[in-house]
């Protein structure tokens, strides 16, 4: 989970959350739960990021929209050979 330039939109976010938060709750539990939010958004990024790499894989093929496996489509190269 590395700190990307979005993040700084994020964090930016989560500050006016907790600065609204604040009115009823007190600044040590409103700064806790807007640490939670930042980490919990970061991990499920992370997380769907990894799932999407996993599907796509080498990549898709242009022309069908299969899954590339071993560089070549196991769609359309079968069907030329």
């Amino acid at each position: 989970m590395n700190f990307e330039k979005r993040d700084i939109i994020l964090i930016a976010g989560i500050v006016f959350v907790v600065l609204g938060i604040t009115q009823y709750v007190p600044l040590l539990y409103s700064s806790l739960i807007g640490l939670l939010l930042f980490f919990g958004i970061k991990v499920y990024v992370h997380r769907k990021k990894k799932i999407i790499q996993n599907d796509v894989g080498e990549g898709l093929c242009m022309e069908c929209g299969f899954k590339i496996i071993d560089k070549k489509c196991p769609n359309c190269d079968f069907k030329n050979i």
